[in-house]
Protein backbone atom coordinates (compact mmCIF):
# COMPACT_ATOMS: atom_id res chain seq x y z
CA UNK A 1 0.00 0.00 0.00
CA UNK A 2 2.94 2.29 0.68
CA UNK A 3 4.02 1.69 -3.04
CA UNK A 4 0.41 2.69 -4.17
CA UNK A 5 0.51 6.16 -2.17
CA UNK A 6 3.79 6.73 -3.14
CA UNK A 7 3.39 6.14 -6.84
CA UNK A 8 0.54 8.29 -7.15
CA UNK A 9 2.60 11.40 -5.18
CA UNK A 10 5.54 10.76 -7.70
CA UNK A 11 2.64 11.25 -10.41
CA UNK A 12 1.45 14.05 -9.34
CA UNK A 13 4.03 16.09 -7.53
CA UNK A 14 3.46 19.47 -9.31
CA UNK A 15 -0.21 18.86 -9.72
CA UNK A 16 -2.46 19.94 -6.18
CA UNK A 17 -4.01 22.18 -4.08
CA UNK A 18 -3.56 25.68 -3.58
CA UNK A 19 -3.75 26.19 0.47
CA UNK A 20 -2.81 29.86 0.16
CA UNK A 21 -4.16 32.93 -2.02
CA UNK A 22 -3.25 32.72 -5.40
CA UNK A 23 -2.06 35.99 -7.34
CA UNK A 24 -1.51 39.06 -5.73
CA UNK A 25 -4.23 42.00 -5.69
CA UNK A 26 -1.69 44.13 -6.35
CA UNK A 27 -2.15 42.64 -10.16
CA UNK A 28 -6.03 44.06 -9.88
CA UNK A 29 -8.21 46.82 -10.60
CA UNK A 30 -11.70 46.93 -9.15
CA UNK A 31 -14.49 49.03 -10.75
CA UNK A 32 -17.84 50.14 -9.78
CA UNK A 33 -21.21 52.09 -10.23
CA UNK A 34 -21.02 55.11 -8.33
CA UNK A 35 -24.65 55.91 -8.66
CA UNK A 36 -25.14 52.40 -6.66
CA UNK A 37 -23.80 52.29 -2.93
CA UNK A 38 -24.43 48.46 -3.06
CA UNK A 39 -21.86 48.61 -5.98
CA UNK A 40 -19.37 50.15 -3.68
CA UNK A 41 -19.69 47.70 -0.86
CA UNK A 42 -18.99 45.20 -3.13
CA UNK A 43 -15.83 46.20 -4.54
CA UNK A 44 -14.43 47.40 -0.99
CA UNK A 45 -15.74 44.10 0.39
CA UNK A 46 -13.37 42.45 -2.48
CA UNK A 47 -10.52 45.23 -2.34
CA UNK A 48 -10.06 44.38 1.67
CA UNK A 49 -10.25 40.23 1.63
CA UNK A 50 -7.37 40.16 -1.51
CA UNK A 51 -5.78 43.52 -0.62
CA UNK A 52 -6.32 45.37 -3.65
CA UNK A 53 -4.39 48.48 -2.88
CA UNK A 54 -6.88 52.04 -2.93
CA UNK A 55 -5.32 53.74 -5.81
CA UNK A 56 -6.50 50.55 -7.99
CA UNK A 57 -10.04 50.84 -7.35
CA UNK A 58 -11.87 53.15 -9.60
CA UNK A 59 -15.80 54.57 -9.91
CA UNK A 60 -17.87 55.45 -12.63
CA UNK A 61 -21.24 57.09 -12.85
CA UNK A 62 -23.15 54.44 -14.99
CA UNK A 63 -26.53 53.34 -15.41
CA UNK A 64 -28.39 50.80 -12.75
CA UNK A 65 -29.68 48.73 -15.06
CA UNK A 66 -28.00 45.45 -16.78
CA UNK A 67 -27.53 47.10 -20.59
CA UNK A 68 -25.94 50.05 -21.58
CA UNK A 69 -25.57 52.10 -24.68
CA UNK A 70 -22.45 51.31 -26.95
CA UNK A 71 -22.42 55.60 -26.74
CA UNK A 72 -22.68 55.35 -22.85
CA UNK A 73 -20.01 52.54 -22.50
CA UNK A 74 -17.66 54.03 -24.87
CA UNK A 75 -17.66 57.62 -22.72
CA UNK A 76 -18.56 56.74 -19.54
CA UNK A 77 -16.72 53.43 -18.83
CA UNK A 78 -14.49 51.91 -21.75
CA UNK A 79 -12.32 56.32 -22.49
CA UNK A 80 -12.05 57.32 -18.72
CA UNK A 81 -10.81 53.63 -17.76
CA UNK A 82 -8.14 53.58 -20.04
CA UNK A 83 -7.28 57.23 -19.22
CA UNK A 84 -7.18 55.90 -15.64
CA UNK A 85 -4.82 53.19 -15.72
CA UNK A 86 -2.83 55.05 -17.70
CA UNK A 87 -3.28 58.19 -15.38
CA UNK A 88 -2.03 55.91 -12.77
CA UNK A 89 0.96 54.65 -14.61
CA UNK A 90 -0.62 51.08 -14.01
CA UNK A 91 0.80 50.47 -17.83
CA UNK A 92 2.14 52.17 -20.00
CA UNK A 93 0.93 52.90 -24.01
CA UNK A 94 3.84 52.78 -26.77
CA UNK A 95 4.11 53.18 -30.57
CA UNK A 96 4.82 49.98 -32.35
CA UNK A 97 5.62 49.67 -36.23
CA UNK A 98 3.47 47.30 -38.31
CA UNK A 99 4.80 46.97 -41.70
CA UNK A 100 2.39 46.50 -45.01
CA UNK A 101 0.94 42.72 -45.39
CA UNK A 102 -1.80 40.40 -46.81
CA UNK A 103 -2.91 44.01 -48.62
CA UNK A 104 -2.98 46.61 -45.67
CA UNK A 105 -0.32 49.28 -45.81
CA UNK A 106 2.42 49.92 -43.17
CA UNK A 107 0.87 51.64 -39.88
CA UNK A 108 1.94 52.63 -36.48
CA UNK A 109 -0.40 51.16 -33.32
CA UNK A 110 -0.13 52.17 -30.15
CA UNK A 111 0.16 48.92 -27.07
CA UNK A 112 0.68 48.46 -23.70
CA UNK A 113 4.48 47.66 -23.50
CA UNK A 114 4.41 47.76 -19.77
CA UNK A 115 1.51 46.83 -17.10
CA UNK A 116 1.80 46.92 -13.36
CA UNK A 117 -2.01 44.75 -13.73
CA UNK A 118 -3.19 42.26 -15.40
CA UNK A 119 -7.08 41.58 -13.98
CA UNK A 120 -10.09 43.72 -14.04
CA UNK A 121 -13.13 43.05 -11.84
CA UNK A 122 -16.11 44.67 -12.07
CA UNK A 123 -18.57 44.67 -9.41
CA UNK A 124 -21.97 44.19 -8.49
CA UNK A 125 -24.15 47.30 -10.25
CA UNK A 126 -21.79 47.58 -13.42
CA UNK A 127 -23.34 47.00 -16.55
CA UNK A 128 -23.50 43.86 -18.04
CA UNK A 129 -24.91 43.90 -21.63
CA UNK A 130 -23.80 46.51 -24.61
CA UNK A 131 -26.92 47.35 -26.26
CA UNK A 132 -26.62 47.25 -30.49
CA UNK A 133 -25.72 50.82 -32.04
CA UNK A 134 -27.60 50.85 -35.58
CA UNK A 135 -25.09 53.85 -36.79
CA UNK A 136 -22.10 51.40 -36.50
CA UNK A 137 -23.40 48.48 -38.37
CA UNK A 138 -21.56 48.70 -41.49
CA UNK A 139 -18.04 50.02 -39.90
CA UNK A 140 -16.99 46.29 -40.08
CA UNK A 141 -13.26 45.99 -42.17
CA UNK A 142 -13.28 42.45 -42.43
CA UNK A 143 -14.34 41.07 -46.02
CA UNK A 144 -15.54 37.66 -45.03
CA UNK A 145 -17.72 38.40 -41.65
CA UNK A 146 -20.84 36.46 -42.15
CA UNK A 147 -23.64 38.30 -42.28
CA UNK A 148 -25.43 37.30 -39.19
CA UNK A 149 -21.98 38.38 -37.35
CA UNK A 150 -22.17 41.81 -38.65
CA UNK A 151 -23.63 42.69 -34.98
CA UNK A 152 -22.06 45.11 -32.40
CA UNK A 153 -24.07 44.39 -28.98
CA UNK A 154 -21.36 42.54 -26.83
CA UNK A 155 -20.72 41.58 -23.36
CA UNK A 156 -18.94 44.61 -21.12
CA UNK A 157 -16.90 42.08 -19.84
CA UNK A 158 -15.60 40.93 -23.41
CA UNK A 159 -15.45 44.26 -25.04
CA UNK A 160 -13.21 45.51 -22.01
CA UNK A 161 -11.15 42.28 -22.42
CA UNK A 162 -9.59 44.27 -25.39
CA UNK A 163 -8.59 47.90 -23.29
CA UNK A 164 -5.32 47.39 -24.05
CA UNK A 165 -5.93 47.83 -27.89
CA UNK A 166 -8.23 50.80 -27.29
CA UNK A 167 -6.24 53.07 -29.53
CA UNK A 168 -5.68 50.84 -32.53
CA UNK A 169 -9.35 51.61 -33.32
CA UNK A 170 -10.62 47.72 -33.69
CA UNK A 171 -13.86 47.36 -35.27
CA UNK A 172 -16.93 47.62 -33.49
CA UNK A 173 -18.82 44.40 -35.38
CA UNK A 174 -18.24 40.91 -34.99
CA UNK A 175 -16.20 38.77 -32.74
CA UNK A 176 -12.38 39.38 -32.73
CA UNK A 177 -9.51 36.55 -32.38
CA UNK A 178 -8.79 36.20 -29.04
CA UNK A 179 -4.68 36.35 -29.00
CA UNK A 180 -4.27 34.40 -26.05
CA UNK A 181 -6.79 31.54 -26.61
CA UNK A 182 -4.85 28.28 -25.99
CA UNK A 183 -1.61 29.85 -24.40
CA UNK A 184 -0.21 27.01 -21.71
CA UNK A 185 1.92 30.07 -20.20
CA UNK A 186 0.17 31.69 -17.38
CA UNK A 187 2.00 34.58 -17.55
CA UNK A 188 1.59 35.17 -21.15
CA UNK A 189 -2.22 35.73 -20.16
CA UNK A 190 -1.84 39.83 -20.28
CA UNK A 191 -1.96 43.01 -21.52
CA UNK A 192 1.54 43.16 -22.80
CA UNK A 193 -0.11 40.29 -25.41
CA UNK A 194 -3.48 42.07 -26.22
CA UNK A 195 -5.58 41.12 -23.16
CA UNK A 196 -7.15 42.26 -19.70
CA UNK A 197 -8.91 39.56 -17.99
CA UNK A 198 -12.36 41.11 -16.72
CA UNK A 199 -14.54 39.10 -14.57
CA UNK A 200 -17.43 40.44 -12.00
CA UNK A 201 -18.63 40.00 -9.01
CA UNK A 202 -22.07 39.85 -9.49
CA UNK A 203 -25.45 38.01 -9.26
CA UNK A 204 -29.29 38.24 -8.12
CA UNK A 205 -28.05 40.41 -4.72
CA UNK A 206 -25.01 42.12 -3.19
CA UNK A 207 -24.66 39.37 -1.28
CA UNK A 208 -23.80 36.73 -3.57
CA UNK A 209 -21.75 38.95 -5.46
CA UNK A 210 -19.10 39.23 -2.07
CA UNK A 211 -19.80 35.50 -1.20
CA UNK A 212 -18.01 34.78 -4.47
CA UNK A 213 -14.72 36.02 -3.09
CA UNK A 214 -15.31 34.08 0.39
CA UNK A 215 -16.17 30.81 -1.25
CA UNK A 216 -13.01 31.12 -3.78
CA UNK A 217 -10.71 31.55 -0.73
CA UNK A 218 -12.10 28.92 1.25
CA UNK A 219 -11.48 26.35 -1.47
CA UNK A 220 -8.20 28.03 -2.11
CA UNK A 221 -7.12 27.15 1.56
CA UNK A 222 -8.82 23.49 1.69
CA UNK A 223 -9.16 22.57 -1.61
CA UNK A 224 -12.28 21.88 -4.18
CA UNK A 225 -13.50 18.31 -3.63
CA UNK A 226 -16.29 16.97 -4.60
CA UNK A 227 -17.85 15.28 -7.99
CA UNK A 228 -17.32 16.35 -11.92
CA UNK A 229 -20.39 15.71 -13.63
CA UNK A 230 -20.25 16.56 -17.28
CA UNK A 231 -24.03 16.16 -19.71
CA UNK A 232 -23.54 15.26 -23.28
CA UNK A 233 -25.59 15.12 -25.90
CA UNK A 234 -24.76 12.72 -27.47
CA UNK A 235 -24.86 13.81 -31.19
CA UNK A 236 -22.99 13.29 -34.25
CA UNK A 237 -24.54 15.90 -36.08
CA UNK A 238 -21.56 18.27 -37.15
CA UNK A 239 -23.38 21.28 -36.08
CA UNK A 240 -22.88 20.54 -33.05
CA UNK A 241 -20.81 17.81 -32.52
CA UNK A 242 -18.25 20.31 -30.70
CA UNK A 243 -19.59 21.47 -28.14
CA UNK A 244 -19.75 17.75 -27.34
CA UNK A 245 -16.10 17.42 -27.57
CA UNK A 246 -15.00 20.14 -25.79
CA UNK A 247 -17.07 18.83 -22.46
CA UNK A 248 -15.93 15.33 -23.10
CA UNK A 249 -12.45 16.34 -23.50
CA UNK A 250 -12.85 18.43 -19.98
CA UNK A 251 -14.36 15.46 -18.72
CA UNK A 252 -11.72 12.94 -19.18
CA UNK A 253 -9.17 15.32 -18.08
CA UNK A 254 -10.94 15.77 -14.38
CA UNK A 255 -11.52 11.81 -14.37
CA UNK A 256 -7.71 11.46 -14.67
CA UNK A 257 -6.67 13.80 -12.11
CA UNK A 258 -8.86 11.52 -9.89
CA UNK A 259 -11.93 13.47 -9.75
CA UNK A 260 -15.28 11.14 -9.20
CA UNK A 261 -16.41 11.59 -12.48
CA UNK A 262 -20.22 11.16 -13.83
CA UNK A 263 -20.53 11.38 -17.44
CA UNK A 264 -23.97 11.43 -19.18
CA UNK A 265 -24.79 10.38 -22.96
CA UNK A 266 -28.20 10.79 -22.93
CA UNK A 267 -29.28 14.26 -25.59
CA UNK A 268 -31.42 15.34 -22.45
CA UNK A 269 -29.84 17.14 -19.81
CA UNK A 270 -29.91 15.52 -16.58
CA UNK A 271 -33.86 14.32 -14.76
CA UNK A 272 -34.72 16.16 -11.84
CA UNK A 273 -34.61 13.10 -9.89
CA UNK A 274 -30.71 12.49 -10.87
CA UNK A 275 -29.46 12.04 -7.35
CA UNK A 276 -26.51 14.97 -8.07
CA UNK A 277 -24.31 15.35 -4.76
CA UNK A 278 -21.31 16.88 -3.61
CA UNK A 279 -20.83 18.67 -7.10
CA UNK A 280 -17.32 20.33 -7.72
CA UNK A 281 -17.86 20.75 -11.57
CA UNK A 282 -20.34 20.82 -13.80
CA UNK A 283 -20.45 21.05 -17.50
CA UNK A 284 -23.35 20.78 -19.82
CA UNK A 285 -25.70 21.48 -22.75
CA UNK A 286 -28.57 22.19 -23.73
CA UNK A 287 -31.46 23.60 -22.31
CA UNK A 288 -32.91 27.41 -22.06
CA UNK A 289 -33.06 27.29 -18.09
CA UNK A 290 -31.95 25.90 -15.12
CA UNK A 291 -33.58 22.05 -14.92
CA UNK A 292 -33.50 18.86 -13.59
CA UNK A 293 -31.66 18.83 -10.14
CA UNK A 294 -30.53 22.53 -10.34
CA UNK A 295 -34.44 23.53 -10.78
CA UNK A 296 -34.48 21.93 -7.07
CA UNK A 297 -34.58 24.35 -3.76
CA UNK A 298 -31.64 22.85 -2.97
CA UNK A 299 -28.30 21.80 -4.89
CA UNK A 300 -24.73 20.40 -3.32
CA UNK A 301 -22.21 23.05 -4.51
CA UNK A 302 -18.97 22.50 -2.69
CA UNK A 303 -17.30 25.34 -1.42
CA UNK A 304 -15.42 26.73 -4.82
CA UNK A 305 -17.52 24.82 -7.25
CA UNK A 306 -17.12 25.69 -10.96
CA UNK A 307 -20.74 25.24 -13.11
CA UNK A 308 -21.44 25.77 -16.58
CA UNK A 309 -24.07 25.27 -19.10
CA UNK A 310 -23.79 26.11 -22.49
CA UNK A 311 -26.79 27.74 -24.10
CA UNK A 312 -27.01 31.47 -26.02
CA UNK A 313 -28.33 32.74 -23.35
CA UNK A 314 -27.21 31.46 -20.44
CA UNK A 315 -26.66 34.61 -18.84
CA UNK A 316 -29.20 37.08 -20.55
CA UNK A 317 -29.46 39.04 -16.98
CA UNK A 318 -27.65 37.91 -14.00
CA UNK A 319 -30.48 39.67 -11.51
CA UNK A 320 -33.06 36.95 -11.60
CA UNK A 321 -32.60 33.82 -9.76
CA UNK A 322 -34.90 31.61 -11.44
CA UNK A 323 -34.29 32.79 -15.28
CA UNK A 324 -31.23 31.13 -17.48
CA UNK A 325 -28.38 29.73 -16.20
CA UNK A 326 -25.54 31.68 -14.71
CA UNK A 327 -28.26 33.62 -12.27
CA UNK A 328 -29.37 30.07 -10.96
CA UNK A 329 -26.27 28.87 -10.42
CA UNK A 330 -24.89 31.75 -8.03
CA UNK A 331 -27.80 31.74 -6.41
CA UNK A 332 -27.58 28.15 -5.49
CA UNK A 333 -23.83 28.26 -4.47
CA UNK A 334 -21.92 28.34 -7.42
CA UNK A 335 -18.39 30.06 -6.64
CA UNK A 336 -17.61 30.70 -10.69
CA UNK A 337 -19.02 30.55 -14.01
CA UNK A 338 -19.50 31.56 -17.27
CA UNK A 339 -22.52 32.39 -19.56
CA UNK A 340 -23.61 34.24 -22.78
CA UNK A 341 -25.90 37.46 -23.01
CA UNK A 342 -26.35 37.62 -26.33
CA UNK A 343 -26.30 35.09 -29.36
CA UNK A 344 -22.83 33.90 -29.52
CA UNK A 345 -22.49 30.67 -32.30
CA UNK A 346 -20.93 27.85 -30.94
CA UNK A 347 -17.78 27.65 -32.17
CA UNK A 348 -17.23 31.18 -30.39
CA UNK A 349 -18.05 30.01 -27.05
CA UNK A 350 -15.24 29.03 -24.53
CA UNK A 351 -13.52 25.77 -24.78
CA UNK A 352 -14.37 23.42 -22.30
CA UNK A 353 -11.43 21.01 -22.93
CA UNK A 354 -8.68 24.35 -22.81
CA UNK A 355 -10.56 25.38 -19.75
CA UNK A 356 -10.03 22.13 -17.55
CA UNK A 357 -6.66 21.97 -18.95
CA UNK A 358 -5.53 25.41 -17.82
CA UNK A 359 -7.64 25.54 -14.91
CA UNK A 360 -7.60 21.71 -12.96
CA UNK A 361 -4.18 20.35 -14.51
CA UNK A 362 -2.16 22.99 -15.52
CA UNK A 363 -3.10 25.18 -11.92
CA UNK A 364 -4.51 28.41 -14.00
CA UNK A 365 -6.14 31.13 -11.98
CA UNK A 366 -9.84 31.44 -12.79
CA UNK A 367 -9.15 34.56 -14.80
CA UNK A 368 -6.42 32.95 -16.51
CA UNK A 369 -8.10 29.62 -17.73
CA UNK A 370 -11.45 31.59 -18.95
CA UNK A 371 -9.13 33.79 -20.78
CA UNK A 372 -6.84 31.33 -22.54
CA UNK A 373 -10.19 28.92 -23.33
CA UNK A 374 -12.10 31.95 -25.28
CA UNK A 375 -11.55 32.02 -29.16
CA UNK A 376 -12.81 35.35 -29.70
CA UNK A 377 -13.34 38.49 -28.11
CA UNK A 378 -15.64 41.72 -28.35
CA UNK A 379 -18.62 39.38 -28.32
CA UNK A 380 -21.23 37.65 -25.77
CA UNK A 381 -18.90 35.99 -22.89
CA UNK A 382 -19.44 36.82 -19.16
CA UNK A 383 -16.84 35.76 -16.68
CA UNK A 384 -18.41 35.79 -13.11
CA UNK A 385 -16.19 35.03 -10.17
CA UNK A 386 -13.12 36.04 -8.53
CA UNK A 387 -10.26 35.87 -11.46
CA UNK A 388 -7.47 35.39 -8.71
CA UNK A 389 -9.36 31.77 -7.50
CA UNK A 390 -6.80 29.31 -7.91
CA UNK A 391 -7.71 25.72 -6.14
CA UNK A 392 -5.40 23.50 -8.05
CA UNK A 393 -1.63 24.99 -7.19
CA UNK A 394 0.24 22.97 -4.34
CA UNK A 395 1.48 19.25 -4.68
CA UNK A 396 -0.59 16.60 -2.90
CA UNK A 397 2.13 16.25 -0.47
CA UNK A 398 1.44 19.73 0.83
CA UNK A 399 -2.21 19.36 0.50
CA UNK A 400 -2.13 16.14 2.47
CA UNK A 401 -0.31 17.89 5.36
CA UNK A 402 -2.63 20.44 5.54
CA UNK A 403 -5.72 18.65 5.72
CA UNK A 404 -4.15 16.15 8.23
CA UNK A 405 -3.44 19.37 10.60
CA UNK A 406 -6.50 21.31 10.00
CA UNK A 407 -9.14 20.06 8.10
CA UNK A 408 -9.45 16.00 8.35
CA UNK A 409 -13.07 16.19 7.23
CA UNK A 410 -11.75 16.43 3.74
CA UNK A 411 -9.22 13.64 3.93
CA UNK A 412 -11.88 10.96 2.42
CA UNK A 413 -11.78 13.05 -0.69
CA UNK A 414 -8.32 13.46 -0.88
CA UNK A 415 -8.10 9.53 -0.39
CA UNK A 416 -10.28 9.27 -2.88
CA UNK A 417 -8.53 11.10 -5.41
CA UNK A 418 -5.69 9.06 -5.35
CA UNK A 419 -7.34 6.21 -5.82
CA UNK A 420 -9.15 7.42 -8.85
CA UNK A 421 -5.62 8.56 -10.18
CA UNK A 422 -4.38 5.11 -9.71
CA UNK A 423 -7.38 3.73 -11.28
CA UNK A 424 -6.88 6.19 -14.21
CA UNK A 425 -3.72 5.00 -14.54
CA UNK A 426 -4.24 1.37 -14.95
CA UNK A 427 -3.97 0.05 -11.77
CA UNK A 428 -5.58 -2.85 -11.33
CA UNK A 429 -8.98 -2.38 -9.61
CA UNK A 430 -7.81 -5.34 -6.77
CA UNK A 431 -4.97 -2.60 -5.97
CA UNK A 432 -7.29 -0.13 -5.18
CA UNK A 433 -9.87 -1.95 -2.97
CA UNK A 434 -6.79 -3.55 -0.84
CA UNK A 435 -5.71 0.48 -0.54
CA UNK A 436 -9.17 1.18 0.78
CA UNK A 437 -10.12 -1.26 2.84
CA UNK A 438 -7.02 -0.83 4.91
CA UNK A 439 -7.71 2.73 5.59
CA UNK A 440 -9.78 3.89 8.58
CA UNK A 441 -11.52 6.38 6.79
CA UNK A 442 -13.28 3.98 4.96
CA UNK A 443 -14.86 2.52 7.75
CA UNK A 444 -15.86 6.49 9.25
CA UNK A 445 -16.85 8.35 5.31
CA UNK A 446 -19.91 7.61 3.21
CA UNK A 447 -17.58 8.46 0.09
CA UNK A 448 -14.72 6.10 0.98
CA UNK A 449 -17.35 3.23 1.70
CA UNK A 450 -19.67 4.05 -1.35
CA UNK A 451 -16.08 3.88 -3.57
CA UNK A 452 -15.07 0.65 -2.09
CA UNK A 453 -18.71 -0.64 -2.67
CA UNK A 454 -18.58 0.17 -6.46
CA UNK A 455 -15.15 -1.45 -6.74
CA UNK A 456 -16.74 -4.00 -5.28
CA UNK A 457 -19.23 -4.35 -7.73
CA UNK A 458 -17.16 -4.27 -10.39
CA UNK A 459 -14.96 -7.02 -9.22
CA UNK A 460 -18.30 -9.03 -9.53
CA UNK A 461 -18.71 -9.12 -5.74
CA UNK A 462 -22.64 -8.44 -5.64
CA UNK A 463 -22.62 -9.58 -1.84
CA UNK A 464 -20.20 -7.59 -0.36
CA UNK A 465 -20.98 -4.59 -2.41
CA UNK A 466 -24.78 -4.73 -0.73
CA UNK A 467 -23.13 -4.40 2.22
CA UNK A 468 -20.92 -1.51 2.11
CA UNK A 469 -23.46 0.24 0.09
CA UNK A 470 -25.84 -0.28 3.60
CA UNK A 471 -22.76 0.73 5.52
CA UNK A 472 -22.22 3.68 3.55
CA UNK A 473 -25.90 4.46 4.45
CA UNK A 474 -25.38 4.46 8.24
CA UNK A 475 -22.00 7.04 7.79
CA UNK A 476 -23.59 10.32 7.66
CA UNK A 477 -24.25 11.00 3.32
CA UNK A 478 -25.27 14.42 2.21
CA UNK A 479 -28.93 14.34 1.31
CA UNK A 480 -28.39 13.35 -2.22
CA UNK A 481 -25.86 11.12 -1.89
CA UNK A 482 -28.49 8.96 0.17
CA UNK A 483 -30.58 9.00 -2.59
CA UNK A 484 -27.72 7.45 -5.12
CA UNK A 485 -26.55 4.72 -2.31
CA UNK A 486 -30.95 3.86 -1.97
CA UNK A 487 -31.66 3.62 -5.33
CA UNK A 488 -27.97 1.93 -6.23
CA UNK A 489 -28.86 -0.47 -3.12
CA UNK A 490 -32.36 -1.17 -4.28
CA UNK A 491 -30.96 -2.25 -8.19
CA UNK A 492 -28.27 -4.76 -6.33
CA UNK A 493 -30.74 -5.91 -3.76
CA UNK A 494 -33.68 -7.13 -6.49
CA UNK A 495 -30.54 -8.72 -8.51
CA UNK A 496 -29.77 -11.23 -5.68
CA UNK A 497 -33.72 -11.57 -5.06
CA UNK A 498 -33.68 -10.18 -2.11
CA UNK A 499 -37.46 -8.45 -2.59
CA UNK A 500 -37.90 -7.95 0.89
CA UNK A 501 -34.50 -6.28 1.80
CA UNK A 502 -35.05 -4.38 -1.51
CA UNK A 503 -38.55 -2.96 -0.10
CA UNK A 504 -37.71 -2.17 2.71
CA UNK A 505 -35.04 -0.13 1.31
CA UNK A 506 -37.18 1.55 -1.13
CA UNK A 507 -39.79 2.55 2.21
CA UNK A 508 -36.61 3.98 3.53
CA UNK A 509 -35.58 6.41 0.65
CA UNK A 510 -39.43 7.67 0.74
CA UNK A 511 -39.38 8.05 4.21
CA UNK A 512 -36.04 9.61 4.57
CA UNK A 513 -36.27 11.60 1.51
CA UNK A 514 -39.90 12.78 1.26
CA UNK A 515 -38.85 15.95 -1.44
CA UNK A 516 -37.75 13.47 -4.05
CA UNK A 517 -38.43 14.27 -6.99
CA UNK A 518 -39.15 11.32 -8.92
CA UNK A 519 -41.11 9.49 -6.26
CA UNK A 520 -43.59 8.11 -9.38
CA UNK A 521 -40.51 5.77 -9.99
CA UNK A 522 -39.87 4.49 -6.46
CA UNK A 523 -43.56 3.68 -6.19
CA UNK A 524 -43.62 1.44 -9.02
CA UNK A 525 -40.35 -0.53 -7.67
CA UNK A 526 -42.61 -0.71 -4.26
CA UNK A 527 -45.70 -1.70 -6.03
CA UNK A 528 -43.73 -4.34 -7.71
CA UNK A 529 -41.95 -5.68 -4.75
CA UNK A 530 -45.09 -5.53 -2.67
CA UNK A 531 -46.83 -7.54 -5.47
CA UNK A 532 -44.37 -10.14 -5.38
CA UNK A 533 -44.29 -10.43 -1.36
CA UNK A 534 -47.80 -10.96 -1.21
CA UNK A 535 -48.17 -7.63 0.81
CA UNK A 536 -51.63 -7.01 -1.26
CA UNK A 537 -52.67 -3.73 1.61
CA UNK A 538 -49.44 -2.33 0.27
CA UNK A 539 -49.83 -2.71 -3.08
CA UNK A 540 -52.96 -1.31 -2.93
CA UNK A 541 -51.71 2.01 -1.22
CA UNK A 542 -48.77 2.24 -4.00
CA UNK A 543 -51.26 1.34 -6.80
CA UNK A 544 -53.78 4.44 -5.39
CA UNK A 545 -50.37 6.58 -5.11
CA UNK A 546 -49.73 6.13 -8.63
CA UNK A 547 -53.27 6.42 -9.94
CA UNK A 548 -53.11 10.07 -7.96
CA UNK A 549 -54.58 9.15 -4.98
CA UNK A 550 -53.02 9.26 -1.03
Amino acid sequence: MKFLVKSLLLLLGSWGLSLRAGVPGDEVVVVYNSRMPLSKGVAEYYAQKRQVPKGQIFSFSLPSSEEISRAEFRDSLQKPLAKALAGKRLWHLAARSIPAMNGRPARVESVVDESKVRYLVLCYGVPLKILEDTHHLDDATEPQLRPEMRRNEACVDSELALLPSLEQKLPLSGPLRNPVYGLTNAAQVSPTNGVLMVSRLDGPTPEIARGLVDKAMEAEGDGLWGRAYFDLRNTTDPAYKQGDDWIRGAGEICRHLGFETIVDQNPQTFPEGFPMSQIAIYMGWYSERADGPFAQPQVEFMPGAFAYHLHSFSAVTLRLADYGWVAPFLAKGVTCTLGCVYEPYLGLTPDMTVFAARFVFSAFSFGEAAYASQPVLSWQTTVVGDPLYRPFEESLQTVEQHLQQRKPQWLPWYYLRLTNINLANGKPIAEAVAYLEQLDWTRRSAVLAEKLADLYAAQGKPSSAVHTYAEALKLDPSPEQRVRLRLTLGEKLVALQQEAEAYDNYQGLITECPSYPDRTMVYRKLLELAQKLNKSADAKRYEALLNGGR
